[in-house]
């Protein structure tokens, strides 16, 4: 009747990676390269956070990581904000701690815990001087 202490059959997670096609790869690819170049031209730091947002989401595309990362927090160094570069960058930092639990590597996982704490910083940062 019922059932409190009883243990749920959980459905089981299965991800969906969205497979880019050989030309959406291409087409992303070639706009990495003009970003490049808007970037060794821009001036402002603002316009360079914004270049650098939009390149380091284009590397999650292609899912090339590591210069996802290190485009996000060149951004991140640029301009504070917490727009979708911010949440793709949280993402990506929580994948790469998972993936050194997954191998056992403990200076990885504190590494990737702390650039965590320090990104939840940002957000607070960012939410109090509004």
């Amino acid at each position: 009747m019922f059932s409190f202490f009883k243990k749920k059959d959980k459905p089981e997670k299965t991800e969906h990676k969205i497979e880019l096609s050989l030309q959406e790869k291409d087409s992303i690819t070639e706009e990495n390269q003009q970003l490049m170049a808007k970037i060794a031209e821009a001036k402002q730091t603002e316009d360079l956070a914004k270049l650098y947002e939009k390149l380091g989401l284009n590397y999650a595309k292609l899912e090339e990581v590591d210069s996802a990362i290190e485009s996000l927090e060149k951004s991140l160094d640029y301009k504070l904000s917490i727009g979708d570069g911010y949440k793709k960058l949280m993402s990506l930092y929580n994948a790469k701690r998972a993936e050194a639990a997954r191998n056992g590597d403990d200076a990885g996982i504190d590494k990737y815990m702390n650039k965590m704490d320090e990104m939840r910083q940002i957000a607070k940062k960012v939410t109090i001087s509004g």
